[in-house]
This record gives C-alpha cells, structure tokens and sequence, in this order.
C-alpha cells in the first residue's frame, strides 16, 4: 500500500512514516525542504509548496491511504511562536492550505485513494469538567475555531470525490521525543515540578505508540468514517498528571506555577496549559481498538526509560 504523509517530519508523522515502512508499504513524505530532513532510510521524501499538489499530485492516483498532519506549529517557549494576529492567521492557513492541496490531488487523481485521515485536535471541545466524546459541542476560543474552521473542513471536498475520510481528534502526545512531554520532565528534574495554574484543568494525553496504532487501524477499519477522539481512555487533571511524572521520575511534585506568570510568559498562547478538555475515545473504543498504554504511569514509564 503506498501512504502518503503531509506534515510527515513531525514527531507523529516520523514515527507513522517508520512504522509502515517497517511493514513493507511504500511511503512518501512530503515536506517543503525534503533535503534537510532526517527521514529513515526507505522512505521517500518529496517536495510541495503546503498549497497545491504541484509534484506530488501524481503519487495520489491509487494510493491506499493520505494521512493530513500538515500545519504550523501552534505552541512552543519560543517567543516567535506567540500568538500574534500574523501568526493565528498563518497557523490557521497552514491548516486550510495543506487540506485544500489534499482536495485537489484527490479530485485530479484517475483512481482515488481509499482513505483520508485528517488531523485535528482534542481542543475542538469545551475546556471543562464535562466529558467531550464525538458527539459533544465544539468550543469557542480560538484553538477551537482551528479544529472547527479550518482544519477539519480542509478536506472534506474528498468525500464529494467518493474517498473515505477519518477525522482524528489529537490529544497532547507523549512519548520519546515529545514536545509536551521535555520540559515537563526537566522541571521534575531540577525539582521544580508540580501543577500548572490551579491545576484542576482535565490533560487528555495519549502516547505515541497509540497514536500510530489507532491511525493505522482506522487506515484498515474500511467502516470507519467522520470523528475520532485519539486519546487516552483515562485522562488526568494537570495535577494528577505532575504527580504520576513525579513518582516514575522519583522526584517531588508540590511546587506549582502560577497562572499569572504563564500568562506573563505566553501570553494567549497560555490557554494550551491553562484550559484542558476531558477528552473520552468512545466511538475508537467501540470500533475494537485497544490502547496499548490505557494508563498514565505506564505510558510515562515507557517514554523516559
């Protein structure tokens, strides 16, 4: 089967890329400089500009599959990744860009591909204490609006052109490499971890490893269509979490951050710790999947051994 990745040298689209090559399907990585990426050997890597299927189109017709990760970065300490109007402007045209270049190679492609599965993110939900499955509200504020308004919709033209699509609703992933998952560690490390804000708000995490294991059986599940939450089936508040990383790294979790100086530190772009949705997989669960780390200490244990 050949599987084609937008947004494939991030850390979910490396790790699905290295998976199924493993399993002897062809993958193709598309990326905006393919020559300064670390690709594993036996996947191709090809270009594309992130708004049109100009030298790629053609690898669409008869694929089996097109994972949509594509997507500006949304957080991150770095002050150039504060949510400044040019910025949420460039993080939500990545997103509809990306998908509309999905739409056109599928519409161009003789034969279509059998699947399509777009990224989006837990954050479509209401923050809160409420449970978010499939079927709950979207939320207002603006990561919501991302998810709502442009990434999901960016390629729902393929289901015009006949081509399956799944929807994966992403929780914070952690794993070996995790950008959520580094600084965290550091602060318990140097003994300064502990909850963020009141510390009360819900942390819909998954692992890596379930990550890739759900898109690939959602790639294989021929009934699968429309939304899924890809999280853990036990998510933690932000306390729970701090102090389940303080017991597997055998450090103190008690010193706690401040919102203010979040806020201080991020500006908006502080609302991705500060606010947390409750997220609960109910339809992947109901579809037979089964999570390979369903429990935090686990899955913590695995990503810092």
């Amino acid at each position: 089967m050949r599987v084609i990745i937008t947004g494939g040298t991030g850390l979910i689209g490396r790790t699905l890329a290295k998976d199924l090559s493993q399993d002897g399907h062809e993958v193709i990585v598309l990326s905006r400089d393919p020559e300064k990426q670390r690709i594993p050997s036996g996947i191709k890597t090809t270009h594309w500009d992130g708004r049109s299927p100009d030298g790629w189109g053609s690898h669409v017709d008869g694929a089996g599959a097109i994972v949509n990760l594509a997507g500006e970065r949304l957080a991150g300490a770095s002050p150039a990744l504060r949510w400044t109007e040019d910025r949420r402007q460039r993080i939500c045209q990545s997103r509809w860009n990306a998908g509309a270049a999905v739409t056109d190679a599928v519409r161009l492609a003789p034969t279509k591909p059998a699947v399509i599965v777009q990224a989006s993110g837990i954050d479509y939900y209401t923050a809160g204490d409420q449970i978010a499955a499939e079927n709950s509200p979207p939320g207002d504020d603006f990561l919501s609006h991302i998810c709502m308004d442009y990434w999901e919709p960016s390629t729902a033209g393929t289901e015009a052109e006949g081509v399956r699509r799944v929807i994966v609703r992403i929780g914070p992933v952690i794993g070996p490499g995790s950008h959520v998952l580094k600084p965290l560690a550091l602060q318990h490390k140097l003994f300064l971890g502990g909850p963020m804000g009141s510390g009360q708000q819900w942390f819909s995490w998954v692992h890596i490893a379930d990550v890739i294991g759900a898109i690939r059986f959602l790639i294989d599940e021929t009934s699968a269509s429309s939304a899924y939450n890809l999280c853990a089936p036990k998510p933690l508040t932000n306390a729970e979490f701090s102090k389940t990383l303080g017991i597997v790294l055998r450090r103190p979790s008690f010193l706690p951050t401040p919102a203010f100086v979040l806020r201080l530190a991020f500006g908006e772009m502080s609302t991705t710790i500060l606010n947390g949705v409750r997220g609960e997989p109910r339809r992947l669960l109901d579809a037979g999947y089964s999570f390979q780390f369903p429990d935090a200490e686990s899955a913590l244990r695995d990503s810092l051994s």
